[in-house]
């Protein structure tokens, strides 16, 4: 299939055949610069039965990786396994994109980027969500000046858990889990595109149990899963533009009417959609204590789905130009949540020292193998 201005389609394989990698299968039929020429996951059967599905053929990671036909490899394993199959893959002259979190820790997040560099190979990273047409509406308001300055913003996570839906949910509530590096990660990489870097953080953490039942009716119903992260996250967040943000993330909530982005400017308010979803209602109030007023699609890729952000990679190693879910802006969302976890321990604020460029925005009408 032609891929238009960028050339012919970019290869790539998919590592991890879980919950996930559905949503990235159904968008890859439909972006036309990527062409799915291998899956592969350590079992076999989860493998096999993708593979079957999608006509693609199931191959060990030793092979995928020795391949020099692939040139991207998606990497949608568990957050325990991000690292060490992407540095694999980059040490094999692969692109990687890859699911959140980056990183578990500073040390593997530190080597991706050592290693990507030492390759020449690009690394993005998830959440693609933010190039949809909600962040990217509400992105074009701040930049074309219609709230004024912006002076800061609200966000809210507040679940029950995932217990009540994912089939296999425990690895949520053990080190590279919780809300904060699960769900957190849309919010932050949403408010560093909307508003910019963070330089400082403030938070506190809890857990409401150490161990948790899966309630009835759930896919894994009577299991008791131990808890070993805070459950419950809440956090002050200075942006390097001087805005403050307030972020708070649970697996404790029964229920909550909260927004789950609101940005405050000088002229003013932004209401934003999940950033969870690529599309939503971007509203805009105007006037002290006025209502917000949806203000439609103004930017943004339209009909979008998970692994657009690949697709976007895909068309920025064709044109040679940066592509959006960088390798900076990850690091740099993960160094926050990092901070966060460190502020919960210690009480006190602490600095981030990386930084990153807002990613380009994306314009109305664009398509991630045109834009």
């Amino acid at each position: 299939m032609s891929a238009g201005v960028t050339g012919e389609p970019v290869t790539v394989a998919m590592v991890g055949c879980g919950n996930i990698s559905g949503q990235y299968l159904d968008s890859f039929g439909r972006l036309p610069n990527l062409r799915l020429v291998a899956v592969c996951d350590e079992v076999e059967a989860a493998a096999a039965r993708v593979a079957a599905e999608h006509d693609v053929p199931a191959r060990p990671l030793a092979d995928v990786l020795a391949d020099p036909g692939i040139e991207v490899v998606v990497n949608l394993t568990t957050p325990q396994a991000h690292a060490p199959v992407s540095i694999a893959a980059l040490r094999a002259g692969k692109h990687v994109y890859q699911e959140k979190p980056f990183a578990l820790g500073a040390d593997e997040a530190a080597a991706m980027l050592e290693d990507a560099a030492a390759a020449g190979r690009r690394i993005g990273c998830a959440p693609d969500t933010v190039l949809g047409t909600s962040v990217q509406t509400a992105r074009r308001l701040v930049d074309d000046g219609e709230i004024g300055a912006p002076i800061g913003a609200t966000a809210f996570m507040l679940s029950p858990g995932h217990e009540l839906w994912h089939p296999n949910p425990g690895f949520y509530y053990q080190p590279g889990g919780g809300p904060l590096l699960d769900m957190g990660v849309y919010y932050l990489t949403a408010l560093v595109t909307l508003l910019g870097p963070i330089t400082a953080v403030a938070a506190m953490g809890s857990r409401a149990r150490a161990t948790r039942l899966v309630p009835d009716g759930a896919p894994r119903a009577g299991e008791q899963l131990d808890v070993e992260v805070d459950t419950f996250v809440s956090t002050l967040l200075r942006h390097a533009s001087g805005a403050l943000t307030t972020l708070v993330v649970s697996f404790d909530t029964v229920s909550t009417a909260l927004p789950p982005i609101e940005v405050y400017g000088t002229k003013a308010s932004l209401s934003v959609a999940d950033p969870n979803r690529f599309a939503g209602t971007v509203g805009i109030a105007r006037v002290p204590h006025g209502a917000f007023e949806d203000v439609g699609e103004l930017a943004g890729y339209r009909n979008a789905g998970r692994g657009v952000g690949v697709a976007d990679l895909a068309r920025a190693l064709r044109t040679g130009e940066p592509h959006r879910q960088s390798a900076e802006l990850a690091f740099h969302v993960n160094e926050v949540m990092a901070r966060v976890l460190e502020a919960t321990r210690s009480g006190g604020t602490v600095d981030v020292t990386s930084s990153c460029e807002r990613p380009a925005p994306v314009p109305p009408g664009a398509t991630p193998e045109r834009a």
